[in-house]
């Protein structure tokens, strides 16, 4: 994923995710300057590799641990935000380098974020690190990672089916969760499977669901 220093401001699919899935603390981020410092200095530790300790981040803030938490909120919402904010730039970049429309605008963007996913050394070494917690907070059906992943999907697919490019056997919630759930499978394929994550796989896999979206010609 791209690791920017700050959270970026977008005007691609990836940054209506906040505002289609706002959650307490992304809310909380937009008006309470000491959250937003909070964010800014778990989301550097983040990027270079440290782990997210709230002890250890109170005492850098020169806080005690419950106005943090009161702040930030537990480590696991925290470390949502940071993913998120990082996958924003990433999903955006990922789309706006596929000049195709319709399936293939949506298989592109897709494969190229999984490949994204795959190549981040300092998110993988999270994983690696974390693998039980990494697997709740970036698949978990209530988790704000997955669900605001689903809800950029399914835009992408409803601009595409309003334009006339694409249909849809199924409602685009449905087929969005479907390629979010493709996505996860390959992106994190060490963590579900025990097999080496494989953006090729994905690939297919994303042209074979998607196959009957493409309209007739």
């Amino acid at each position: 994923m791209t690791a920017v220093d700050v959270p970026v401001r977008t005007t691609g699919p990836g940054g209506l995710g906040v505002r289609l899935v706002p959650s307490a603390l992304s809310e909380r981020l937009a008006g309470h300057e000491d959250a937003a410092r909070a964010f800014r200095a778990a989301r550097h530790r983040f990027i270079d590799g440290d782990r997210i300790d709230m002890s250890a981040l109170a005492a850098d803030l020169g806080v005690d641990r419950t106005s943090l938490f009161r702040w930030v909120g537990n480590r696991d919402a925290l470390l949502a935000e940071i993913l998120w904010s990082l996958a924003v730039p990433t999903f955006d970049a990922a789309d706006a380098a596929t000049e195709a429309r319709g399936a293939d605008r949506v298989e592109g963007a897709l494969v190229r974020f999984v490949t994204a996913l795959i190549d981040a050394d300092y998110f993988r070494a999270w994983i690696t690190r974390e693998p039980s917690r990494a697997l709740r907070i970036l698949t978990g059906g209530a988790s704000p990672v997955h669900r605001r992943f689903v809800a950029i999907v399914e835009r992408l697919l409803e601009e595409e089916i309003a334009a006339g490019r694409m249909i849809t056997p199924l409602p685009p919630h449905d087929l969005a969760t479907v390629l979010v759930r493709v996505a996860e499978s390959y992106a994190y394929a060490d963590l579900i499977a025990g097999e080496p994550p494989d953006a090729e796989r994905a690939a297919a896999a994303f042209a074979l669901v998607l196959a009957a979206t493409r309209p007739a010609s």
